[in-house]
């Protein structure tokens, strides 16, 4: 299993990072990004220390830590600078917070999260088809989640992404220990939205390509 988009303490999950990676290695992941909730507030506190984790972590257990970041309820019109000072600070994965159905997130982040340079939009909602076509010619990933709430627009999201083209990638968006799944629970989770066995078995290796191209191989 590789999750691209967990909390620790940092934000609103319930873990240290230590405890977080830690129960990941038990649930059989190759790698998992921390990616805290961050606005203009915190990011420049939350990002060292996910990276000095990641760099500690790593170098010691058997799973690949990397260090990243979740923009969440920012004005669109700041997200692209925000991404660009969260990259400055250490974050190599730069997750924009999407259009969730179940979060009053402002219209507009969506698009935005695609156009700031953030590498994957989480749980973007009823994303339209046209911006599902400007994440895919921006390479810019889309979210299935396993997260409660969130995951009622999976449906949308996969049927959208695949007429579109775009790169659909599984994470659980965990907060807490029980929000962590395994690879086969993973595999449901995509069946679920839609996917078939083709598109399951991609959206897996998306993942897996990720950690490849961003830590030079460390996935297994």
């Amino acid at each position: 299993m590789i999750d691209l988009h967990t909390h620790s303490l940092f934000s609103d999950g319930v873990l240290v990072p230590a405890e977080l990676v830690r129960r990941a290695i038990v649930k059989g992941y190759e790698a998992i990004a921390i990616t805290d909730h961050a606005d203009g507030s915190n990011f420049d506190f939350i990002v060292p220390r996910i990276v000095r984790a990641a760099e500690e972590l790593s170098g010691v257990w058997p799973i690949t830590v990397i260090p990243g970041i979740e923009i969440t309820h920012v004005p669109p019109s700041m997200i692209a600078d925000m991404v660009k000072d969260a990259r400055a600070l250490g974050a190599v994965w730069v997750v924009c917070h999407g259009e969730s159905p179940v979060e009053p997130v402002e219209p507009g982040t969506n698009r935005a999260g695609i156009l700031s340079g953030a590498d994957m939009l989480a749980h973007p909602g009823f994303i339209t088809k046209q911006d599902a076509v400007l994440a895919a010619r921006k390479g810019v990933y889309l979210e299935i989640t396993a997260r409660k709430g969130h995951s009622l627009t999976n449906g949308h999201v996969a049927k959208v992404a695949t007429e579109a083209g775009t790169n659909l990638v599984i994470n659980t968006d965990g907060h807490e220990p029980g929000d962590l799944i395994t690879l086969e629970f993973a595999k449901q989770v995509l069946a679920g939205a839609g996917l078939d066995k083709k598109g399951v078995a991609k959206a897996i290796q998306n993942s897996r390509e990720i950690v490849n191209n961003l830590l030079g191989g460390y996935a297994n």
